[in-house]
């Protein structure tokens, strides 16, 4: 009786920790298992990496998942996300570099090997194109066709002998751009400019943060809002299966706004099919939600 008490009243199993890696400013998470724990807990983030079977397409990324500051504040809060060490910001350290570039080595001798063999294909190709239309203009007898069949193996075996695929002719698909190289001091002082990230306490950063933090336990989804002019765009589900309902304008209590802001908000409310929430974080802890509908001017 008392071991079946216990079983029943066990304690839960401990909160996944998920590994935030910091690309200068910028939280990202890289391991499937934290994508899969934020996405159990409601949260979205934006997927950044390219397909490694499509690299050319945007239309569907994967990752690493880049978080709001918002989503990493509402982790860090929970005690489910921790920084991962230094050693493996960049990938691990220098036994994973020595890895990757063995790997990339690898695979650019089996891309030279392969299009070795691809421009030995087109070159028989040519020959065969060239010599057969070289024989095809008069009626030849028996004997000449043969003599040409014999020369044209005796072509084709000389080229399989004599070709070589020059190391200079090979394509390799090259990246062109990354953030926060080391060797450009500029880029990185600017992607450094608002370092540390989750260490940003003004005011505004405080007002969003609570109200990303109220919708949240309201069961709420929310993703960047930064096209649609405001702070968050609100799902009532996941956003895979939903539109966005709202456009989450936040500002404090007693922050003045300009009438013509309201009303080119509630403008482009209305034209994108969304309620605006002016959202401002009240004293008493509560937030004060206002919405706007565009009803027309008189």
């Amino acid at each position: 009786m008392d071991e079946d008490f216990s079983s029943r009243h066990e304690s839960p199993p401990p909160p996944h920790v998920v590994g935030v890696s910091l690309c200068d400013s910028t939280p990202l998470l890289w391991r499937v298992e934290d994508l899969r724990s934020v996405r159990a807990q409601g949260l979205v983030g934006v997927l950044l990496g390219s397909l490694p079977r499509t690299p050319r397409q945007n239309g569907r990324l994967g990752r690493p998942l880049l978080l709001l500051p918002e989503e990493e504040r509402l982790l860090r809060e929970r005690h489910t996300a921790a920084a991962l060490p230094a050693r493996r910001q960049d990938g691990g350290g220098e036994e994973l570099v020595v890895q990757v570039e063995q790997q990339q080595e690898e695979e650019q001798q089996r891309s030279y090997e392969e299009q070795s063999v691809l421009a030995l294909e087109d070159r028989k190709s040519a020959l065969l194109r060239a010599m057969t239309s070289s024989h095809s203009g008069g009626p030849g007898s028996g004997t000449g066709s043969e003599a040409s069949d014999e020369a044209l193996r005796g072509h084709l075996e000389d080229l399989d002998r004599s070709f070589s695929f020059p190391q200079s002719a090979l394509a390799v698909q090259l990246s062109t751009a990354r953030a926060g190289l080391s060797y450009c001091p500029e880029a990185r002082a600017f992607l450094q400019a608002d370092w540390p990230i989750r260490e940003q306490h003004g005011s505004s950063c405080d007002a969003r943060y609570q109200v990303f933090r109220d919708l949240r336990e309201r069961g709420f989804y929310l993703t960047s809002a930064g096209k649609f002019g405001g702070d968050f765009l609100v799902y009532p589900g996941d956003p895979l299966r939903f539109h966005a309902h709202f456009i989450a304008i936040c500002s404090a209590l007693d922050e003045s706004v300009c009438v013509l802001d309201v009303l080119s908000a509630a403008r482009l409310g209305s034209n994108v099919k969304k309620t605006v929430l002016l959202c401002s974080p009240g004293t008493d802890g509560h937030i004060l939600y206002t919405s706007l509908q565009w009803s027309g001017m008189v």
